[in-house]
């Protein structure tokens, strides 16, 4: 069985999904610095938008029966390479805060530095697969 949830930035549907639901594994669309509101880029930090596109992750598995605590998988875009040890750090400091458990039992992750990611001023990109709660 599928189930999808749409994604809307700035109250307009987009031409895929925020994350798709099947069986017990929930597969999250690439989560950026946008924010949900405006659909725009929020800071032109990489630290602000790893916690932009964070929260947005926190909520879409909230929103789909899941928690951060269920990933177990990630593929972090990430423009600059010399963000990379600000983005590590940023991503550690927030499981601390709302998903210890990565801390101890972190998920695979593969790093990618693309050449440009949707937006210009997009600096980091995450995707997500989890599962979903017992």
């Amino acid at each position: 069985m599928k189930k999808t949830y749409p994604l809307v930035y700035g109250g307009q549907k987009q031409k895929f999904a925020r994350s798709v639901v099947v069986g017990d594994l929930v597969f999250l669309s690439g989560s950026s610095g946008r924010t949900m509101e405006t659909g725009d880029v929020s800071s032109d930090d990489v630290k602000d938008q790893m916690i932009v596109a964070l929260d947005k992750i926190r909520a879409a598995l909230a929103e789909c029966g899941s928690s951060m605590d269920n990933i177990v998988k990630t593929v972090i875009y990430l423009k600059r390479l010399e963000d990379y040890d600000v983005m590590r750090a940023t991503e550690q400091e927030y499981y601390q805060k709302y998903a210890p458990g990565l801390i101890e039992e972190p998920p695979a992750s593969t790093f990618m530095q693309p050449q440009s990611l949707s937006r210009p001023s997009m600096l980091v990109e995450i995707d997500i697969v989890a599962c979903l709660n017992d």
